[in-house]
Formats: structure tokens, C-alpha cells, sequence
């Protein structure tokens, strides 16, 4: 069975009093780093050097195998050859060590050898019941307990609030550094390297419960435990505790539905961002915007309101900000009347009183000024939080001294506001030492570095605290669907057998008969009205216009006559197809067209996608992504989401759609997907028309794996 990873474990390993490092050597750069953090971080009388010559080691004694050390180990450091770290494991258990942290390369990321090495490494820890970080990493750093079990340089700074995951353990330092430049201070830093035991999902599940960590920001390349990370993601939102990941890597799924058009627009990328949206997390594209963001998040937590207030010193900067804003999709709503009185109390005749605030140049003189903008705008029941335009100093300087005064008038509204206040400088830059202890002298909150920074923050934070995750129906069980006869789950299914089968499960699709020559499809098309469409059956061919297999508007039966011979023909024309009949079906008009499709993403399992459909879908690009199961309700936000949902309203004119009638049947057609099993590769309706109170399935795809 695999190691335990409970979060008792996780703590007794994230928060160690005493660390063995496995492999120190005067020699390894790697082995000095380690030994270093710990000495500096106040553990040097907790560490022990293991080296299998039992030689003297960074100026201390070391043991030979650490069962000579013959006290308690929390957590176990290895910098070790690969072909070493098996027999090192079995060491650490014998001396009763249960926690490795495992720098070495050449595992899984190094081609086959690697794997089956890293296979052996699974295994071993397992059997043994060692919970292992890593390998292929750095190790981590808990900042809040000063205990460092990692091989890059770090300062024992007091610790912070942002928890920091990276899976690239060569990038994790740069990425302290940024962090420290621009005031986000750390509660933990993790490198994962390959997680072959403990994953970032195990990760992110213990810091959820994490008490000094307020938001956590994640950088990943890969979800390896995606059912863990979305039940860890829940928790997170739940808890009200902001998850902000950098995920990159943006290749898109294999052609393994390319018959089905949900196959191209279901991409590994989008699949992705479409389930973390709908756990919740705050989606960043670089790494200084998950840092700021985590930041800012752990600071300020939901805002109680949308609407954002802005007091500057510069209307030039005002401006700045109404455009970031409107970039943003952030609300800058007007001030109330109580406001805008209070502060057009104390304004100069020449300014004016409008959100985003100046407050002018006579705030040189006055102070005062920004005190009572803050504190007005603060209280201001559109509000959820104030935007401080204001540079810190970040040396002494005549300048610097000029701004003490507004600094602390800055700090007093700040004090008088019911929500969130931050400073904002105009530009970015470094929070140098003195600009921290000008923050803290004048007894400032929050500081931002940058106006574009702080806007694409909030561009964030906003849409994080205004959504809850939707958890009903993610336990719901689908009973398997019983198929009719002749019919069963796999092979190749032609469209009239997806018919069949989506009929008999409830679900509305268009009239249809299946005829075999060209009197049956005269008489079909008779019963059908004036104008009927012909298609040709079979499983072979999917996509019929693509090959003059199919007939629209057509009208009378010599033009039917001509209509199934031309289809049978060029249906005969298509190597290995097998042809069983040609569907005859009423011709809709003046309706909408929608793609609606579940696809088996290989990482989050079913995803249904929902775009405008017919011939158009690629082109209009208009897609929304939501995993399975669904309820009523998340099909109404997807609809709700898509840049046509005003044609589906009624816009310019056309007729508006039953919404109640529309989302029924997508809810169905999720409810058939999954009841066809976990084999069901894809499930596409393409088009589905929506005509006022009419929602029908036109055509269907149904594939199999192979």
C-alpha cells in the first residue's frame, strides 16, 4: 500500500525539530546549502551529518548510517547518487526515520531507465511507510517554525502569510526573491520535483489547515492527482482560503475524438482552467502576478463588495486606473450623495468629485485631505475597497521627508475605513528597507508596487470573492443506461443509433425515418411537410456534409429521387464505409444552432462543452467548459458565459429561447453521457437546435475508446 500522507504526517515532516542530511559532503554545493539554512535558521545542535565515511563534514562530526545517530529524526535530507537511495531508505527506516526529502535527479524526468528507477523508489517507500518529498527537488522551507529543509540559500525571515508550491525547484529561488522585492512575505516554500509519494495536491490539502498561511500560490506544470487537488481546491474555497496557480504548459489534447468537433475544442489548457474556475482558483498568467495576487489575497481575504474606490494625488493616474479598470472588468462605481458631500466639503474649488478621486495638489499643504477622501470613500456603501495612489519613499531623501506628513494622513483614513485600504505606488518598484520601515513608521496597511500590478490583482480578487464553488451534485451517482436491443457500449455507432439511444432516454430529437430506397424516402419526405433533409446513415461517416452526404430544403419528389441517389453514391465513394440507409427528417429554419458535447478529458475525467454549433463552431471560437456531473444551475452560469448568449435571449429581433426547456435537455444529455460508462470516449450533439420553446437534437456522434 502507499505511504502514509495524512496530515499528521505532513506535519510532523513540515515542521521538524531535528533533520539528519544523508550524503553531506564538504564537496556538494547542494550539502553546504543545507547545512547552512539549518545553522542560520538556529537547528545546528538538531542537525546530523550522515556520511558513509563517518568523516568530518562542514566542520562537524557526521555518523556513518544514520541507526548510529541514536536520536530522534523528524526528517531525513538525502543528497545522494541514484543508485544509492534505495539502501539509504532502508537505513533511515531502520533508525526509525519516517520522512525523506529527496534532492536527487534521474528519475522519471530522465526517459525509461528513469521511470522504472522511480517505480523501485515508489515502491520502497511504501513498503518501508517513509512519506517522501520529492526527488528531483530542492526541499522547503517552514518560515513561520524557522525550520529549513532545503539546499537553496534563505534568510530565517519572521514568517509571513503567502505559502509558496512551485514544482520547478530551479526557478522556486527566483521566485523568493520577487517575493521579498515586493513585500509578500512567506509562511512556506515547497519544490515538489517529481512527487512520486507526496503530490502538490497533498500539498495544498495540508495548508488548508495551516493556520499561519492565509492564501497560497502555486506554481505547476502538471496536476498528477487531479481528484485530489479539486477535493483539496474545495476545501480551500470553503475555508475562504485563495488558491492563485500558475499553470503552464499549454499543448493541446492528441486527436483522439477527431471525428468529434468537442475533441478540438476540449484542450489539455483549457480542460484545466476550466475545472480550476469552477473550484475556484484564481487563475494568474506569470509569476509576478500569482505573487502580488497571493499577496494581496492573503491580506485582504473576499472583498464584501465589488466596487472599487480610488483617491490619488494625480488625475493623470486616475485615468490610468479608469482604463486598467475597464481592461480589468472592475467596478469603479459611483460615489453615494453622503460621499460625495463629505468630501466636497473639503476639496478645492477647482476639483472635482467623481471615483477615481484626485484630491488635487492642495493636498501638499493639506494632508488632511487624503484622511478624509479615505475615510469617506471608505464608508461608502458601494465600496468593497479603497485604491491609495501614493508613491513610498524608497530612500531618504528631502522628497522622502516631504511625504512623511501625507504618508501618515494616508495611514489615519486608513484607520477610519470600514474596508480595505492599500497604497499604491504609480510604478514598480523594489520595497527597499526603507520604504518598509516608512510603511511601518507611519502606520500604513497593505503596499503595492505598481498601478498595472494592483488592477490586474483586483481584476482577480473581485470575481474570486463574489463565486462559490458549487459542490451539489459532485457525489451523484448516474445508474447505467439500459440500451435497446442490438445495440451495445462500444464499436463504431451510426447516427441513427445515437437517435435511438438518446430517444429512449428522454431526450428530444428531431422526427426522423430511416429508408432504404427512393419510394420510401418519396413517401417519408410526404409525411415530413414541404422541405425535408436526407442524410446518409453510417458509422463510417460522421461528418456528412464533408463528403456530399447530405441534403437540405429539399422540396417535391423528383428532387427526393435525386437527393438519395446523389447520397448513396457519393456515400459508396468512402473507402470501408458501411451504409445503412438514409434518414429522412423535416428541414428547421430561422433557429439557433448549438454544439453540445461530452468529451473524457484523460486527467479530470467527462467535461461537457457547450458553443455555438452547427458549421460555425471552430470559427466562432465561442465555447464553455464545465465538468460532470452538472445541475441546473451550472448549465444556466455556462450558458450565461458564452460571448452568443444574447442570441439565445432574443437579441436584434429573433425569437428568445426557453431557457428552462435548453437547460433541461443539456442536463439530460450529461445525465445519457455518463450513464453510457466510463468506455464512452465522446458524446456529441452537433447541432442542437434551439427555436423558442423547440430544443431538438438535429445530428449525433457517439465514439468509443478504442
Amino acid at each position: 500500500m502507499p505511504a502514509d500522507v495524512s496530515p499528521e504526517r505532513l506535519r510532523e515532516m513540515f515542521s521538524p525539530r531535528s533533520v539528519a542530511i544523508v550524503g553531506a559532503s564538504d564537496k556538494s554545493a547542494f550539502s553546504k546549502g543545507a547545512f547552512r539554512n539549518l545553522v542560520s535558521f538556529g537547528l545546528a545542535d538538531k542537525t546530523f551529518l550522515v556520511n558513509r565515511r563517518g568523516a568530518v563534514v562542514h566542520g562537524k562530526e557526521s555518523f556513518k548510517t544514520c541507526s548510529d545517530i541514536g536520536a530522534p529524526v523528524d526528517v531525513a535530507m538525502m543528497i545522494l547518487p541514484q543508485q544509492s537511495c534505495v539502501a539509504a531508505l532502508e537505513d533511515a527506516a531502520a533508525a526509525g526515520i519516517r520522512n525523506v526529502v529527496l534532492l536527487t535527479s534521474g528519475y522519471g524526468e530522465a526517459g525509461e531507465e528513469g521511470r522504472i528507477a522511480e517505480q523501485e523508489l515508489f515502491e520502497a517507500c511504501s513498503r518501508l511507510d517513509i512519506s517522501l518529498l520529492g526527488p528531483n527537488m530542492l526541499g522547503f522551507v517552514n518560515f513561520a517554525d524557522r525550520a529549513p529543509v532545503c539546499a537553496m540559500a534563505s534568510e530565517p525571515i519572521s514568517g509571513g502569510t503567502v505559502a509558496l508550491v512551485s514544482q520547478s525547484g530551479g526557478s522556486c529561488s527566483a521566485m523568493a526573491a520577487f517575493a521579498k522585492a515586493a513585500g509578500v512575505d512567506l509562511s512556506y516554500m515547497f519544490t515538489l520535483g517529481n512527487e512520486t509519494v507526496i503530490n502538490a495536491s497533498h500539498v495544498l490539502d495540508y495548508l488548508v489547515d495551516d493556520p499561519n498561511t492565509k492564501s497560497i500560490a502555486m506554481f505547476l506544470e502538471s496536476i498528477r492527482d487531479p481528484q485530489g487537488f479539486a477535493r483539496a481546491a474545495r476545501r480551500a474555497a470553503e475555508a475562504d482560503k485563495p488558491v492563485v496557480v500558475l499553470k503552464v504548459g499549454r499543448s493541446e489534447l492528441a486527436a483522439r475524438t477527431a471525428q468529434a468537433h468537442t475533441g478540438a475544442l476540449v484542450g489539455d489548457s483549457k480542460a484545466t482552467s476550466a475545472v480550476l474556475r469552477e473550484l475556484n482558483v484564481i487563475q494568474v498568467d506569470s509569476v509576478e502576478d500569482m505573487l502580488i495576487t497571493a499577496g494581496v489575497a492573503a491580506n485582504i481575504g473576499r472583498l464584501k463588495r465589488p466596487g472599487i474606490g480610488v483617491v490619488s494625488f494625480s488625475g493623470g493616474a486616475c485615468d490610468i486606473v479608469a482604463d486598467r479598470a475597464h481592461d480589468e472588468s472592475l467596478f469603479i462605481p459611483e460615489f453615494s450623495a453622503e460621499t460625495a458631500a463629505a468630501i466636497t466639503a473639503v476639496m478645492p474649488s477647482y476639483g472635482t468629485t467623481q471615483n477615481p478621486l484626485d484630491v488635487t495638489g492642495a493636498a501638499h499643504a493639506d494632508p488632511g485631505l487624503f484622511t478624509t477622501a479615505i475615510e469617506a470613500v471608505g464608508n461608502d456603501d458601494n465600496v468593497g475597497a479603497v485604491l491609495v495612489l501614493h508613491d513610498v519613499p524608497s530612500s531618504d531623501s528631502p522628497r522622502a521627508r516631504e511625504q512623511e506628513p501625507r504618508l501618515a494622513a494616508i495611514a489615519a483614513g486608513t484607520r477610519a475605513s470600514s474596508v480595505p485600504v492599500v497604497n499604491v505606488s504609480f510604478a514598480q518598484q523594489p520595497l527597499t528597507t526603507y520604504a518598509r520601515e516608512a510603511i511601518s513608521r507611519n502606520g500604513l496597511s497593505m503596499t503595492m508596487s505598481g498601478i498595472d500590478q494592483a488592477m490586474r490583482s483586483f481584476g482577480h480578487l473581485a470575481p474570486w470573492s463574489s463565486t462559490s464553488v458549487d459542490v451539489k451534485g459532485q457525489d451523484a451517482v448516474v445508474a447505467p443506461i439500459d440500451l435497446p436491443a442490438g445495440i451495445r457500449r462500444g464499436g463504431q455507432w451510426s447516427e441513427e443509433e445515437s437517435r435511438v439511444v438518446l430517444a429512449s432516454a428522454g431526450v428530444s430529437v428531431i422526427p426522423a425515418e430511416l429508408v432504404w430506397d427512393e419510394d420510401a424516402a418519396v413517401a417519408a419526405a410526404a409525411r415530413m411537410g414541404d422541405s425535408v433533409v436526407l442524410k446518409a446513415v453510417s458509422p463510417q461517416i460522421l461528418h456528412k456534409s464533408d463528403v456530399g452526404a447530405v441534403a437540405l430544403d429539399v422540396r417535391g419528389a423528383e428532387d427526393v429521387r435525386a437527393a438519395f441517389r446523389s447520397i448513396m453514391r457519393a456515400a459508396s465513394l468512402v473507402s470501408g464505409a458501411r451504409v445503412d440507409g438514409v434518414l429522412v427528417s423535416p428541414m428547421r429554419k430561422n433557429r439557433i444552432e448549438l454544439l453540445v458535447g461530452v468529451v473524457r478529458d484523460a486527467q479530470w475525467g467527462p467535461l461537457l462543452a457547450v458553443g455555438l454549433g452547427g458549421i460555425w463552431v471552430e470559427a466562432f471560437d465561442d465555447t464553455a467548459l464545465a465538468s460532470l456531473p452538472v445541475t441546473r444551475q451550472k448549465v444556466e452560469r455556462l450558458l450565461g458565459s458564452l460571448r452568443g448568449e444574447s442570441l439565445l435571449r432574443g437579441a436584434r429581433g429573433t425569437k428568445p429561447v426557453d431557457m428552462d426547456a435548453l437547460t433541461e435537455q443539456i442536463v439530460r444529455l450529461t445525465e445519457v453521457a455518463l450513464g453510457l460508462g466510463p468506455d464512452l470516449e465522446a458524446l456529441e450533439v452537433n447541432p442542437l437546435l434551439v427555436d423558442g420553446e423547440r430544443v431538438e437534437v438535429l445530428d449525433c456522434v457517439v465514439e468509443w475508446r478504442k
